[in-house]
C-alpha cells in the first residue's frame, strides 16, 4: 500500500503481469554499473522529457540513490513482497516502485507506466491533483515532476518470476498541501 506524507517522503507503486519472456542479464554487482545501463538511460530519459513537457528543470542521476534503490530492490526480491521501504529506510527519499513478470518488460515499458498518469493528472494542491479524486492514480507521475526534486537513482532486481524497479527521489516530492510544478 501506498500513501503520502506531510514530511514529503513522496511515494507510490504500480504492478504490472505479463507473459513471461527471456530471462533478464545477470545481475550487475552492487556499485559498479556498466558504462551503458539501459535502465539508467531510459528513466533518465523518459522521466526528464516528462519533466520538459511541463517546464521544470531535468534531473541528475544520483548514484547514492541509484545504490540505496538497488539495496532495497533486492530486499523486494528476496522477500517477493512488494510494497515501499519504511520511513527509516528512505531518509526522505521519495520511492516510485514497478513490478512485473520477469523478463518481460523493458524499462521504457517500466517508466511509461508512471508517466502515462499524467492524462489524470491536475496540478493541485496534494493530495487533490488527480482527476479521479484518487491520489494514487497519478502518485508516480507527480513525483516525477514535482518541481523541487532534482536526483534520481533507479535499480532492478529479479525474483524467480518478478522483476522489482525502484528509484528513489531527491528531495521527495508528494508533499501534503503543495503542487507539483
Amino acid at each position: 500500500m501506498a500513501g503520502l506524507l506531510r514530511a514529503g517522503l513522496g511515494w507510490s507503486c504500480a504492478s504490472a503481469v505479463g507473459a513471461a519472456g527471456p530471462a533478464p542479464p545477470a545481475p550487475v554487482q552492487p556499485g559498479a554499473p556498466p558504462a551503458d545501463d539501459p535502465l539508467e538511460d531510459t528513466m533518465l530519459a523518459i522521466h526528464n522529457a516528462a519533466r520538459a513537457r511541463v517546464g521544470v528543470p531535468p534531473l541528475a542521476w544520483d548514484a547514492g540513490l541509484a545504490e540505496a534503490a538497488r539495496a532495497y530492490a533486492e530486499d523486494m526480491a528476496r522477500s517477493d513482497l512488494f510494497r515501499h521501504a519504511p520511513p527509516a529506510l528512505r531518509r526522505g527519499q521519495g520511492e516510485n516502485l514497478w513490478r512485473g513478470s520477469r523478463g518481460a518488460y523493458g524499462p521504457d515499458a517500466m517508466a511509461t507506466a508512471w508517466t502515462d498518469e499524467a492524462r489524470l493528472f491536475v496540478n493541485q494542491p496534494t493530495p487533490l491533483f488527480s482527476t479521479t479524486g484518487r491520489w494514487q492514480d497519478v502518485g508516480h507521475y507527480s513525483q516525477i515532476v514535482w518541481r523541487s526534486t532534482t536526483a534520481l537513482g533507479c535499480a532492478m532486481a529479479s525474483s524467480a518470476t518478478f522483476d522489482y524497479v525502484v528509484c528513489r527521489y531527491g528531495p521527495a516530492g508528494n508533499v501534503i498541501g503543495r503542487t507539483a510544478f
